[in-house]
């Protein structure tokens, strides 16, 4: 799998006319290789990827990484590096690049520290943005990647559960996190049992859990946190973090209320935000743009009298956020193969938040969708 990464990208290489990359972009090197660190920059150690249209694939990484290096990534070369020893990481780099005439970058993803490096060796003229190829390579899954986000709506759901039977009047909102944290992570443990063999792949969750109770319920990226529960007030729970399963991520999402909807208007706030998502994914197919798919979730929105909604969606895969978006001005013709994350919602400021969300693979006749449970107001009253 790997390897066909491999050559795709070294031809997409030739064909956009770039000597040599330089990938920085801890996702994209796992893409390409197959290799993860847990380092990497929030630790100040950078690992680079360099990829030649012709010649040698090289993985630069802290030399205390090289036993996993050797086990799991696919380049032809590694160098390793130690901290305060000679130029550190980067001794190989300006060997990588002499003669190129152009070198492919991800000016957004890369470390400043890279950067001012590279600015030093290298003219400025010669570097282009290869973000958008590898962007547009990632868009389409393979049948292996589609296998993984089945997996991952597996987990997601498993997580789901374990928050609704969590979830309830004097009950702090951590004990709902560490219910979610586990069943994620014994599902993730079983399908690894089952499917995968990469022993170094972890199974844990490790996301603080996206949710919301009460009086907390507009902020959208609340984490789980002391506060208690009470019957009758609405919950928010988010695993768009947590759905991790083999470094794949998708989005899922609820709100429910603990025994009983206490404000009527929440429930009709609610009803909004499904049938968004219902018009989305009614307009969702092979052959529409990214944002035809947004204006159908807005206008529905719009026409209900709330305000303009963010986007409806966005593509996952190894990242949490992958072309293309569900918003408006994006134009990428939606094809069979690709994750999306499709959400309905509706904001009432400081008094009340709705969302559902769900991920889905477009097929070439629609939607296959890969996170189920009920949007009902019935079955999110629990």
């Amino acid at each position: 799998m790997f390897a066909g990464r491999m050559q795709n990208f070294r031809n997409r290489l030739t064909e956009a006319g770039v000597d040599v990359a330089l990938i920085t972009d801890d996702d994209n090197v796992y893409y390409l290789t197959g290799y993860y660190d847990y380092l990497h920059m929030e630790f100040g150690r950078p690992t680079l990827l360099i990829v030649p249209g012709d010649g040698e694939s090289l993985l630069i990484t802290p030399n205390m990484e090289l036993d996993m290096a050797e086990g799991s990534a696919r380049v032809d070369r590694i160098a390793t590096w130690n901290d305060g020893y000679g130029k550190e990481w980067r001794d190989e780099l300006p060997a990588a690049i002499t003669g190129a005439k152009r070198i492919g970058i991800e000016p957004d993803q890369m470390p400043p520290l890279v950067r001012s490096y590279l600015n030093q060796i290298a003219d400025a003229r010669l570097f282009g943005d290869i973000t958008p190829l590898l962007a547009n390579m990632r868009m389409i899954k393979s049948a292996e990647e589609l296998q993984l986000a089945r997996h991952a709506g597996e987990v997601a759901m498993a997580m789901m559960a374990a928050g609704c039977s969590t979830i309830g009047d004097g009950v702090p909102e951590y004990e709902v996190a560490l219910a979610t944290s586990q069943a994620g992570t014994r599902k993730a443990a079983e399908l690894l049992s089952a499917y995968y063999d990469d022993t170094c792949m972890s199974p844990n969750a490790h996301f603080l859990q996206i949710m919301a109770s009460g009086t907390e319920i507009t902020k959208p990226h609340h984490r789980a946190s002391m506060r208690v529960m009470k019957r009758g007030e609405p919950v928010f729970l988010c695993f768009c973090g947590m759905t991790n399963f083999h470094r794949f991520k998708l989005g899922f999402d609820r709100t429910f209320w603990i025994g009983e909807i206490t404000d009527k208007t929440q429930a009709d706030v609610y009803e909004v935000a499904v049938a968004s998502q219902k018009a989305a994914l009614a307009a969702l197919r092979p052959g529409v743009t990214a944002e035809s798919v947004h204006a159908a979730y807005a206008e529905v929105i719009r026409d209900a009298g709330f305000g303009y909604p963010f986007r409806c969606g966005r593509a996952t895969g190894y990242s949490f956020l992958e072309k293309p978006q569900l918003v408006s001005g994006d134009k990428t013709v939606l094809q069979a193969g690709m994750v999306l994350a499709v959400d309905g919602s509706v904001s009432v400021a400081k008094k009340f938040r709705a969302q559902v969300g769900d991920s889905i693979i477009v097929t070439k006749d629609g939607y296959e969708t890969i996170t189920v449970h009920g949007n009902e107001l019935n079955s999110v009253i629990l």
